[in-house]
């Protein structure tokens, strides 16, 4: 019998362009002028909420903002400290993502999200992507962040993937690459930021453009 071929993907800045999300209401709430700065801001402040006791990504998405400004002594408009969270709904997929995942799924690959979300947000996500995955893991079901191993423990008990077998693919080198490697699952890294190396992927990419080949010279069918 063949071996089931599982890719695992981070969602977020991996299949849906969150810095694009972000930064947009960083500019509606802050301007645009600062929002470039502040998008570098939030993405430093977002990793020390989630290493705190849990919560939801919707309270880290607000939470963090709340932060950002305070820092930056900013002010939040009147009722928007949950602007992030109202926003994630309609951030978009980048635009080669439907397809390569389609050409991944036809090509017999598994298809799985493990993601620092919450189950309703990353609902809203799925049906942007418009691709169907085999399995979802979120924050909200292990109880903590990436990239802490509870995402790929939970993996493996749903679905009983080997590592022969499976390839996780992500775009940080902290919440995901790293990880990755210290659990011995081989990664590609979707460099999309020209950003320097780390931790050492088992390949690395621009964009999800060339994955179905590639995957499939790291596990054959």
């Amino acid at each position: 019998m063949a071996r089931d071929r599982w890719a695992t993907f981070d969602c977020y800045g991996t299949l849906i362009d969150w810095n694009a999300g972000i930064k947009g209401e960083l500019e509606r709430l802050f301007g645009v002028e600062d929002a470039p700065r502040l998008l570098e801001r939030y993405h430093e402040l977002e990793p020390q909420v989630q290493a705190e006791a849990y919560r939801s990504y919707a309270e880290v998405l607000t939470l963090t903002l709340m932060r950002l400004a305070a820092a930056e002594d900013l002010a939040i408009p009147e009722g928007e400290a949950d602007a992030l969270v109202l926003s994630l709904p309609a951030w978009q997929p980048f635009p080669e993502v439907p397809a390569s995942l389609e050409e991944l799924r036809n090509r017999g690959w598994k298809l799985a999200i493990l993601s620092n979300s919450d189950r309703d947000l990353i609902a809203a996500s799925r049906q942007r992507i418009g691709v169907l995955f085999e399995a979802i893991v979120v924050a909200e079901d292990v109880g903590s962040y990436k990239p802490a191993h509870g995402h790929w423990e939970r993996f493996r008990e749903e679905t009983g993937a080997g590592v022969d077998g499976h390839i996780h693919v992500g775009a940080s080198l902290f919440h995901d690459i790293a990880p990755a490697n210290e659990l011995s699952i081989r990664s590609v890294w979707i460099n999309r930021l020209d950003e320097q190396r780390g931790p050492k992927p088992t390949r690395e990419l621009p964009d999800l453009s060339n994955l179905p080949e590639t995957l499939d010279e790291l596990v054959a069918a």
